[in-house]
């Protein structure tokens, strides 16, 4: 057998087995790929090169932004941001059935834009909005739901660490050209979330009764200025080039901190805790990065790509048919993979991380939901349904994300 097939059964059995034995998809991906690696290479040269892909995916200038764009998450989680974003969320919303679901979603949308992540949005806005949402009658599953469909917007819309990622492997690929593509989807994920919240809570009586002022909701409006002007720095400033991604991600730290500080919601000694938590999850999102390297040089070495997109080509030749099977592809990747190193394989949209088995927001979002996936998963099938359409949308109607980088001169 050509040493290549062997090498992709190794490496496809191995992570299957090692994936359902409950390892963390790091381990397997590393596992797997270093078995692969073995069938290429003497055991020696093996080890040596997988060492090597490991370094040499992760020495990129524009990865340095992904631990500081966590830390900057963090600190607004932590620095009274986060809530002051649900109270502008909630005063926007107003009378809207289950007004208080969809600022969930809104407050994840706008969080998720200044922290550039899925997770960090279930987290800070799952744990300061999930007792409120419980106070007011809905049930833990429900807001549990919403919050967990409506992170990943984050993760679509500017500054996005995957986009930072995807520019990084993708070799030529503009960063600001990704973040303009990447509003429109997701806002439109955000706004078909919100629908299908809407007629849920209508539907179970969640009607709001916490009726805002118009002078209350001014000054709401004005509390989260300072907030809301990160994400006008941070894209503002990318755009007209006065600084990088990675250099962004650095100004999103300071200008955090210093909010945290004003708004006396973070101490000195509060900060190493922070850190810490922020260096966990970026060894996580790094070592998935490293690892992933190794797999993406292998299916590179050998041609799988270019097998499935031969295969693809035998099947159809109809350019609706290929993209629907490309869809299709992605988001079984998607249920398996983190959504970071998938995009090192195949560019995955962001539906996997909230589908099980391996979906970190889904994880994320029912732990600060505290509901369990048996729990959460029913009520979640309307809003998969929703994100697909838009899904749809995206990939069959170009301009959806390219219609801003061309009016901005990307493309």
């Amino acid at each position: 057998m050509d040493v290549a097939i062997t090498a992709t059964i190794v490496m496809v059995v191995a992570l299957v087995i090692i994936l359902l034995m409950g390892a963390p998809i790091a381990v397997a991906i590393g596992m797997s790929s270093a078995m692969a690696m073995v069938v290429i290479l003497p055991t020696n040269v093996a080890l040596v090169t997988c060492a090597q892909k490991m370094f040499t995916g992760l020495n990129s200038f524009p990865l340095l932004a992904i631990p500081f764009f966590v830390l900057a998450g963090n600190l607004m989680n932590n620095g009274g941001i986060a809530i002051r974003i649900i109270r502008l969320a909630e005063a926007l919303c107003g009378r809207l059935p289950g007004a208080l679901a969809e600022s969930n979603v809104l407050a994840n949308m706008f969080f998720g834009a200044i922290s550039g992540s899925g997770n960090a949005a279930a987290a800070a806005m799952g744990g300061t909005i999930g007792p409120i949402e419980a106070e007011r009658g809905y049930s833990k599953e429900f807001s549990a739901a919403v919050n967990i469909a409506s992170a990943p917007t984050g993760m679509l819309i500017p500054p996005s660490n995957a986009l930072i990622v995807f520019s990084t492997v993708g070799g030529s690929i503009s960063v600001a050209a990704l973040f303009m593509g990447g509003y429109i989807p997701g806002i439109l994920w955000g706004l078909a979330v919100m629908i299908v919240a809407g007629y849920m809570a209508k539907k179970r009586g969640y009607i709001n009764t916490n009726h805002v002022d118009a002078a209350t909701k001014v000054k709401y409006f004005v509390d989260a200025i300072p907030s809301l002007f990160l994400i006008v720095i941070i894209i503002g400033g990318i755009l007209s080039g006065i600084f990088t991604a990675t250099e962004a991600s650095g100004v999103a730290v300071a200008y955090a901190l210093i909010l945290g500080f004003i708004y006396k919601s973070i101490k000195a000694k509060d900060l190493p805790k922070i850190i810490l938590d922020s260096a966990r999850t970026t060894v996580i999102i790094v070592f998935l990065i490293g690892v992933s390297s190794i797999m993406s040089w292998i299916m590179a070495y050998t041609e799988i790509p270019t097998i499935i997109s031969n295969a693809m080509l035998t099947l159809t030749n109809s350019k609706v048919i290929t993209l629907l099977i490309i869809n299709v592809v992605l988001l079984f990747v998607g249920t398996f993979m983190d959504p970071t190193p998938a995009i090192l394989i195949v560019y995955n949209l962001c539906i996997g991380a909230i589908t099980p088995p391996v979906g970190s927001v889904l994880f994320t979002g029912c732990k600060v939901g505290k509901v369990t996936i048996e729990q959460v998963i029913k009520t979640l099938l309307p809003f998969f349904v929703a994100i697909i359409l838009v899904l749809m949308i995206v990939t069959y109607v170009p301009a959806v994300s390219e219609f801003l980088p061309r009016l901005n001169g990307y493309i």
